[in-house]
């Protein structure tokens, strides 16, 4: 009984027809014998299947001068043969139903791809075109065509399937094809499947990687459209996260040897052992004999669907191999873990338990399953297929449903029409069944471990779950405690290539590795980095530093000299002498105003000459201190004043020595011009320009205190500013000339009779302080921070004390020592003997 007419678009006929016109009739004529299917049987509507029957295929070359031969296949694949069992079983099924497809009859062509796309592609021509050796418009073929298709295995397979019917809009659902590239729907427009998309296996071993905290993992992938698109996505995914690959390496099933020893010797040298292996089961186990051959173990394997659940190794070298293994696979369904143990799962409420020999728990280990035919069922493969058929049919029986549809157009109205996109229904296993917008099913995954059990056997157990529909934070639900790592540890192993670095460090890049390979370089004085793996350093506020560990800014120590330090309180000490020590020769002076050597040497010179003194050692203690703004005038002012009037003094004492000395002569008039009176006005006069130039100092542009940074870095010193330089010569330079004039003066007198001659000890004080402030210069602009201070302090206090011993000494030592020198006697005898001398 023939019930379709030729629906299927003449373009693809074309591809295996030779196609040309006699007598104005339309003729097809095949260019080769048709080709049988393996399988098959007749119906009313006829499916089609593509299955991978054997094992592979042997690569021919071509010389494109003839004919390709013929394609021979591999060995026979039994676990294969038993999805096309399930395909049959399931068409069987609906048959039988009186509620699905009531009154129609499935049929089906089943045809072997040999893991090839090449073939592949012309088992679907077959499929699509028939059997008849010619077409013409007058006639039709004999034989139905499919409407539909179940198939393939292999992404690259349905990929090329997919493309060739995919613009005609003949449906076809895989039941293992995962690339995440079939789920563009402008590309593969009838494309629909009953295992998830490889995104959301990537998205899941994404999230693996993110869980554990690994950033230096290797990769390994087929070199086909499964494992190069897989990989992809989550290559992609992962280098979002920071993680960097040490090394990504890919080969298919027909390379030579000498590539996969090359592959193992990269696993050996590297420095990660986490390695992410999106491969197939027959590249995995071409991998994993390499790896068993040279004994390279420790190595945590994170496995794909493909393989993770698959008898990949024999099970005394999977022990050695493969424990800690942790992948996805498809949800395995009651009914096939049922078969593959040949057992009754137990069921809570269950009446009939006991009726049943044997019972299991869903917690038997996967590898003791010894029967090859649950080689590739065991991973679910066989329920997809189950669903895949009862997906058309639900699609059929939803298209009848419709009003005004005839058997006759069946064909036309199942591939213009979207009845297999809205599909939904429920398996006997409770499970729902539907597509998404892009033709896929919902991921839901279990994740699995490979863990060594009681006996010392590997065993595979559940340890959660993915689940596509949920929110990202519980999308992947697992028990880490329940892992078991490589080497059976129970703590995650670590993937990294470079350490953390801690604060107070940054990360820099090494030349020519991935950005997880780096040095952790400590930041600068400075600058500090207060979070691990900061990737710059901070620059701490300006009266800030950063401590030892460049983790923290702390505020910089404030330097000054200080009364508390040692220096500071030698310095002070020394002052406070002087001042006692002046205090008490001027007290010594007024005690002795009337003995002969006190008269003798201008009374009243001496005593504010004692007071000038005390002023120096005085002003010496206002630049010990933190400075302030009233503590640096002070500074300057006093120290220019006092040594001013300091300096006034012994110039008014050595020109008294002189005027005394010429007024001794004879007719010499000269002592009246310079009498006490005179005296007074000089010091007076002198000190006056002093005080002057300072008040225009302190009134143009005072000092003031500043905090220097120059010197130390992490120290804050602060000192007084000069405001005005020029203020500062001025007054330094005065006091320079009037030393420099007395230091002459002085000079020239030295050599007056001794009862007079206290102007070599003036000269010597004076000498001893002009070479303490010639020597001040370089030691003042050579000392950093506050020991400036300190040498400034210095000096003010040894040029004090020259003046204060070296003048008043010598008076002193005859006043307590030599009292009997301190006669008027004894001044004449000495002065009646130098005229002699004279």
């Amino acid at each position: 009984m023939q019930l379709f007419p030729v629906s299927v678009p003449q373009q693809i006929i074309c591809f295996h027809y030779e196609h040309y016109s006699l007598v104005g009739i339309e003729i097809c004529k095949l260019q080769a014998h048709p080709r049988i299917a393996e399988l098959s049987k007749n119906g009313d509507i006829i499916l089609g299947g593509i299955f991978n029957l054997h094992s592979g295929s042997y690569e021919l070359s071509h010389s494109y001068t003839r004919l390709p031969d013929e394609i021979h296949c591999r060995s026979f694949s039994l676990g294969s043969f038993r999805l096309a069992q399930t395909m049959i079983f399931a068409i069987e099924e609906i048959n039988r139903s009186n509620t699905l497809l009531p009154n129609i009859t499935l049929g089906y062509r089943i045809y072997d791809d040999c893991i090839s796309s090449r073939i592949a592609t012309k088992a679907v021509l077959a499929l699509v075109n028939g059997e008849d050796k010619t077409v013409s418009d007058l006639k039709c073929p004999a034989h139905n065509k499919v409407t539909a298709i179940v198939g393939c295995d292999g992404s690259s397979q349905s990929i090329a399937v997919a493309r060739l019917i995919g613009p005609f809009r003949i449906p076809m659902v895989s039941y293992y094809s995962t690339c995440s590239c079939l789920s563009n729907r402008r590309e593969y427009p009838s494309f629909f499947r009953t295992i998830p998309s490889d995104y959301h296996q990537s998205e899941l071993l994404v999230q693996l990687v993110k869980k554990f905290r690994w950033t230096w993992i290797g990769t390994i992938r087929s070199n086909n459209d499964y494992g190069r698109f897989g990989m992809q996505a989550f290559v992609k995914s992962v280098e979002k996260l920071g993680v960097c690959i040490a090394y990504a390496e890919s080969f298919h099933r027909t390379d030579p040897r000498e590539k996969v020893s090359q592959i193992v010797e990269v696993i050996k040298g590297a420095t990660t052992k986490v390695i992410v292996a999106f491969i197939s089961v027959t590249e995995m186990r071409i991998l994993l004999k390499e790896i068993v051959h040279k004994n390279v173990t420790d190595l945590q394997w994170v496995g794909s669907e493909a393989w993770v659940t698959a008898q990949v190794l024999p099970p005394e070298e999977s022990a050695t191999f493969l424990v800690g293994t942790i992948g996805p696979t498809i949800r395995r369904r009651k009914e096939f873990w049922e078969t593959a143990f040949d057992c009754i799962l137990k069921i809570k409420n269950f009446t009939d338990q006991e009726k049943y020999p044997k019972q299991c728990s869903g917690e038997e280990n996967l590898l003791e399953a010894t029967d090859k035919y649950l080689d590739r069922a065991l991973r679910g493969n066989s329920y997809n297929v189950y669903k895949a058929t009862y997906a058309l049919a639900h699609a059929f029986h939803k298209m009848f449903s419709c009003e005004n549809t005839k058997r006759s157009s069946i064909s036309m109205h199942f591939t213009e029409h979207t009845n297999l996109q809205s599909v939904h229904f429920t398996t006997k296993a409770g499970d729902h069944v539907y597509f998404d917008e892009n033709g896929d099913a919902v991921a839901i995954y279990d994740l699995v471990n490979w863990q060594t059990n009681v006996n010392g056997t590997v065993e595979i157990k559940i340890i959660g779950y993915y689940n596509g529909t949920s929110t990202n934070d519980e999308k992947l639900v697992f028990n880490e405690e329940s892992i078991t790592w490589t080497t059976e540890q129970k703590t995650v192993p670590r993937a990294i290539c470079s350490e953390s670095c801690l604060p107070g460090t940054i990360k820099v890049s090494k030349r020519g590795q991935p950005i997880c390979c780096f040095d952790c370089v400590q930041c600068a004085d400075g600058e500090i980095s207060n979070t691990t793996d900061a990737i710059m350093c901070l620059t701490c506020p300006p009266r800030y530093w950063s401590n030892q560990g460049k983790d923290q800014c702390e505020k910089k120590k404030v330097e000054f000299l200080s009364y508390g330090e040692i220096l500071g309180t030698v310095l002070a000490t020394l002052a406070i002498t002087g001042v006692c020590l002046t205090l008490a020769i001027a007290a010594l002076f007024f005690k002795h105003r009337s003995s002969p050597i006190i008269k003798a040497n201008n009374s009243e010179l001496s005593l504010l000459l004692l007071l000038s003194l005390t002023l120096c050692f005085l002003c010496s203690l206002t630049f010990l201190g933190e400075p302030s703004a009233w503590s640096c005038m002070l500074r300057r002012t006093a120290f220019g004043v006092a040594f001013v009037l300091c300096i006034s003094c012994v110039l008014g004492k050595t020109i008294v020595v002189l005027v005394a000395f010429k007024a001794s002569r004879p007719n010499n008039k000269m002592l009246k011009w310079f009498s006490a009176k005179q005296q007074r006005l000089t010091i007076f006069a002198l000190t006056f320009v002093q005080c002057f130039t300072c008040t225009l100092w302190l009134t143009i542009s005072p000092p003031f205190p500043v905090e220097n940074n120059m010197y130390y870095r992490e120290i804050i010193i602060v000192e007084c500013d000069m405001g005005s330089l020029t203020a500062f010569y001025c007054v330094s330079g005065y006091i320079a000339l009037l030393s420099c004039l007395c230091f002459v003066l002085a000079f020239i007198a030295r050599k007056l009779p001794d009862n007079f001659n206290e102007a070599k000890f003036i000269t010597f004080s004076m000498l001893i302080f002009c070479v303490v402030w010639i020597a001040f210069i370089p030691a003042y602009v050579s000392s950093p921070g506050k020991y400036t201070v300190a040498v400034e302090v210095f000096a003010i206090l040894a040029s004090s004390f020259a003046l204060l011993v070296c003048i008043f000494g010598p008076k002193c030592y005859i006043i307590l020592i030599k009292p009997e020198q301190n006669t008027k006697k004894h001044l004449m005898g000495k002065e009646t003997s130098n005229k002699r001398a004279i």
